[in-house]
């Protein structure tokens, strides 16, 4: 049985370097490896067991996908396929007529210029192609883009 146990604060006494080698190494805590949680970056090896343990895999990285705003996808629209659903569009109240035009309601959707237009139309959209605005301003109509 030891009667008497020798303090740390004895220790390396008269000691160079303190038992870490080369003297300026021991300079800082990057031999350590810093405090706390630190040197547990995605590739270390010392300390990467504790945190799966604590935090799972989820802990390392940071993923693009996760920093992305997801883009709003719209459902696209022909002006020969709105003007072919006219009747359709004002029975199911997508579209209303009014004395000069018909107003018609297509959030949600991307309106492109293939096909011709007779009827003076009030389009609300998402959004719209150049091609379309031209031909429906043409027809005497506008494309309102609200998003």
């Amino acid at each position: 049985m030891k009667i008497k146990k020798r303090r740390k604060s004895s220790r390396f006494r008269g000691s160079h370097t303190h038992g870490r080698g080369f003297k300026k190494k021991a300079r800082g805590s990057g031999h350590r490896g810093g405090k706390g949680l630190a040197g547990t970056g995605k590739r270390a090896d010392q300390k990467k067991t504790l945190i799966l343990n604590l935090y799972g895999n989820d802990y390392f990285g940071s993923d693009k996908a996760l920093r992305k705003k997801p883009s709003i996808k719209l459902e696209v629209v022909n002006l020969r396929q709105i003007t072919e659903n006219l009747p359709s569009y004002i029975k199911t109240k997508k579209a209303a007529e009014s004395k000069d035009a018909i107003d018609i309601n297509l959030k949600g959707y991307k309106i492109l210029g293939e096909g011709e237009i007779t009827k003076k139309l009030k389009i609300t959209a998402s959004a719209a192609s150049k091609s379309a605005i031209e031909k429906v301003r043409k027809s005497g109509g506008e494309i309102i883009i609200h998003k």
